[in-house]
C-alpha cells in the first residue's frame, strides 16, 4: 500500500484519481499530508502504520479541495493543520449546513459513492499567519504559500529528505487549475506560485503532486516548465499543445480536456465582463 519515495518519506496513491497521500516519519510518530479519499483505504493505511508501531502525530491539508480534507477516525485525534487561509475557507464552507450533502451528491456521480467518509471533514487548524515552518517532532518541513489553484494552498518542501509535496500543482495528469472565483487575476497567482516552487527546485529529488504520478530530479523543473507554458498559453489565447489535453491525455483522463475548455470559457467571460486579466 506504502511506497517509498525518500528516507522516511511514503506514498500512498489511491484509485481515484491517483490522489496521493503522504506518510513523513518523525521522532514520535508520522505526519500525513493529504490522507486520502476511500474510507477503506484510510483505514488500510492506519492499520499499516499501527501494524508498523507508528501513530500519527500531525496531519496537514494542502488546500481547501473536498478531497483533501478528509479523515479516518482509525487514524486518531491528532492536529490537523492548514494555513490560516486554507482553515479560514474551511470554515466559511462548513458554515454551510448543506456543504456535505452537496459533496455527497456530487460523488454519486462517481465510482466512490458511498465510500468517503464526510463525518470528520475539515476539522483544519489554521496555523499563524505567515508561518513558514510546521510545528511539529521531525525533519524539517517548509510550507510554501501561495494562492495559485486554492484559498491558501500550500505545497511542503521535506528539506532534509529533498521531497516537494506540491498539493495540486506539478501533476503529470493534471493541467493547472485556476481560482476563478476568489481571486482578481488567477493568472498572475499561479505564474507567482510556479516561481516560488521554481525557487526550491533545485533542492527537489522527489515531488509528489496531489495526483498523479510521483516524479524524480530530473522532472521537478520540465513540470514547472510545462505548468507555466500552458498558463501563458491560457493568457495570450495562443494555441495549447499538453499532452495532459486532447488525445494525447491519459487513458481514462480524457475529462481533463473538459476542464480546460471550461477554464478557456470562463477566462473570456471574465474578460468580457470587466476587463480583468486573462
Amino acid at each position: 500500500m506504502l511506497r517509498q519515495v525518500a528516507e522516511g518519506v511514503l506514498v500512498h496513491e489511491s484509485e481515484f484519481v491517483q490522489s496521493n497521500a503522504v506518510v513523513v516519519h518523525g521522532r514520535a510518530g508520522v505526519l500525513l499530508i493529504d490522507p486520502g479519499v476511500q474510507g477503506h483505504e484510510m483505514a488500510c493505511l492506519a492499520n499499516d502504520l499501527s501494524d508498523s508501531g507508528q501513530t500519527v502525530v500531525a496531519g496537514f491539508s494542502t488546500h481547501p479541495d473536498w478531497d483533501h480534507l478528509l479523515w479516518h477516525a482509525q487514524l486518531g485525534a491528532a492536529p490537523r493543520y492548514g494555513t490560516a487561509r486554507c482553515a479560514a475557507t474551511v470554515r466559511d464552507q462548513l458554515s454551510d449546513p448543506g456543504a456535505k450533502a452537496r459533496i455527497a451528491a456530487h460523488l454519486l456521480e462517481t465510482e466512490i459513492a458511498g465510500q468517503v467518509p464526510l463525518d470528520l471533514l475539515g476539522l483544519i487548524i489554521g496555523l499563524p499567519a505567515e508561518t513558514t515552518q510546521l510545528p511539529w517532532d521531525g525533519p524539517g518541513v517548509r510550507i510554501i504559500e501561495h494562492q495559485a489553484h486554492a484559498p491558501g494552498h500550500a505545497a511542503l518542501f521535506i528539506e532534509e529528505r529533498g521531497v516537494l509535496v506540491a498539493g495540486d500543482m506539478l501533476s503529470d495528469v493534471l493541467i493547472p487549475m485556476l481560482d476563478l472565483n476568489g481571486t482578481a487575476d488567477p493568472i498572475e497567482d499561479y505564474l507567482s506560485a510556479l516561481r516560488l516552487l521554481e525557487g526550491v527546485a533545485g533542492d527537489v529529488d522527489v515531488v509528489v503532486p496531489g495526483h498523479g504520478s510521483v516524479g524524480g530530479a530530473d522532472e521537478v523543473h520540465a513540470r514547472i516548465e510545462r505548468d507555466r507554458a500552458y498558463v501563458l498559453a491560457l493568457r495570450d489565447g495562443r494555441a495549447l499543445s499538453d499532452p495532459r489535453v486532447g488525445p494525447s491525455a491519459k487513458p481514462g483522463w480524457e475529462w481533463v480536456s473538459d476542464v480546460h475548455n471550461g477554464q478557456l470559457q470562463r477566462l473570456a467571460q471574465r474578460s468580457e465582463r470587466d476587463g480583468a486579466p486573462r
